[in-house]
């Protein structure tokens, strides 16, 4: 039920606002619209870009099927951009807030064996790159939020370790995770997604954070 209602909410919604766009008789000429990274599931090494196909699994079905759901604002002819979401730093929310209390304790580590790629982006940036994609008209169809500097897990978990100058020797197993939070542990947490912004970088978008420890230390304050 629960993925039901993830999945209706992000096609319903969307799918309205782009008929009601396409209706609009001086409607909108540009919809920018969220989507997230987990289109590419786990893929391991794979350099992805915005041309890379879809991957196996519940997020990207669901992530497939919110982008679809912007077709009809397309065939009206406004510029539509999918904007597909990285894993956005802030200590106001997300996976930095949740896990910036375990880290302060010294209790952080990190998550299976570590080399899960993170495809990170801050929320500076995150903001920066909806600006970008409304005001550039070269910009429409998918785009990758998130850095250009993935890092693997083992590397983000150091680099958290560092901003708050705590250890970091924990190791969270695979197991636990998936005890703790299902599937989701295999298709979130655990998968591994070396996303690149092709997108960005064509167009000139200028990353304020390129840099997964500069960026720490700007959000964290230290």
């Amino acid at each position: 039920a629960r993925k039901r209602l993830l999945r209706e909410s992000r096609d319903t919604g969307t799918r309205l606002l782009a008929e009601a766009i396409a209706k609009a008789p001086y409607g909108p000429r540009v919809l920018v619209s969220a989507s997230a990274i987990g289109y590419y599931g786990h893929r391991g090494e794979d350099i992805l870009t915005e041309s890379s196909p879809p991957g196996q699994g519940f997020l990207p079905e669901v992530a497939t099927v919110w982008e679809h759901a912007t077709q009809a604002a397309v065939d009206a002819g406004a510029r539509v951009a999918q904007i597909r979401i990285g894993l956005v730093l802030t200590p106001a929310g997300g996976l930095l807030e949740r896990i910036l209390l375990p880290f302060r304790l010294g209790l952080g580590g990190r998550l299976g064996d570590g080399r899960q790629w993170m495809s990170w982006i801050s929320a500076d940036d995150l903001v920066g790159v909806f600006h970008h994609a409304l005001t550039d008209d070269a910009i429409r169809g998918p785009v990758n939020a998130v850095s250009p500097a993935p890092v693997r897990n083992a590397d983000f978990t150091a680099a958290l370790g560092r901003a708050l100058h705590r250890p970091t020797l924990m190791v969270v197993p695979k197991t636990a995770l998936r005890l703790a939070v299902g599937e989701m542990a295999d298709e979130a947490i655990l998968a591994s997604a070396r996303v690149v912004p092709d997108a960005l970088s064509r167009t000139g978008y200028p990353f304020r954070h390129t840099d997964l420890d500069s960026a720490l230390a700007h959000l964290l304050g230290t």
